[in-house]
């Protein structure tokens, strides 16, 4: 490996990172939209550059099918239900921003502590890039509970599965039909609840599952 191996793969990691910690003080859709498309990107030139690094094909093969599913048709997807919902208003959260940011501190050093211990016999890179990955998991999964909007807890979730694709193609040896059947499973989920949310807008106007929770109430 090359002196820039380390330091590259660690600031693409960073960056990835730093957006997923980023979506955490977003209320506007558009700005969460385009954070994750920004974060998937990065992720793209981590998956290229592992590549060239482990002189492995199939991590470019990743590469390009993260740049075309994650970083231009699921953008383009979202943007379009926004469009077509007409979402403008901020996005209501479960607990305030800056607690919630807080919480996401706290995740990412809960990451570090669990993961750089156990995993001390590792190489140095993989180590690392596991304990980011973790972090941008549980910092997807925040997002997801702390957002009453259903698209932006789409968006959660597909910042955790970044997380576990970044932590795929740091880890040498993984199959590339895992990688694509991930993919695929991440797209056909995305269709799925594309589905999901445009009934929810039949039913209740909008994408607020606060709706969904008074009916719940009043059926108790």
């Amino acid at each position: 490996m090359s002196a820039l191996t380390y330091p590259l793969a660690h600031l693409l990691g960073g960056l990835v990172l730093i957006c997923a910690f980023a979506l955490l003080s977003q209320r506007r859709l558009a700005a969460m939209i385009t954070l994750y498309q920004f974060e998937a990107v990065t992720l793209t030139a981590a998956a290229f550059w592992q590549g060239f690094a482990q002189h492995e094909l199939a991590l470019f093969l990743t590469g390009f099918i993260t740049l075309i599913i994650k970083a231009i048709i699921l953008p383009i997807g979202l943007r379009y239900i926004v469009k077509n919902f007409n979402i403008t208003r901020a996005v209501e959260t479960a607990m305030p921003v800056g607690l919630s940011m807080i919480l996401g501190v706290g995740l990412i050093g809960i990451a570090v502590y669990v993961v750089l211990p156990i995993t001390m016999s590792a190489v140095t890179l993989t180590r690392e890039d596991l304990a980011i990955s973790l972090s941008v998991v549980l910092l997807g999964l925040l997002v997801m509970t702390t957002r009453r909007n259903a698209l932006s807890q789409v968006i959660g979730f597909l910042s955790t599965e970044n997380g576990l694709v970044l932590a795929a193609i740091g880890m040498p040896g993984m199959p590339f039909v895992a990688e694509l059947s991930v993919a695929l499973l991440v797209l056909m989920a995305f269709l799925v609840m594309g589905v999901f949310l445009f009934r929810i807008r039949e039913h209740f106007e909008n994408l607020d599952i606060a709706g969904i929770e008074s009916i719940e109430k009043q059926g108790r």
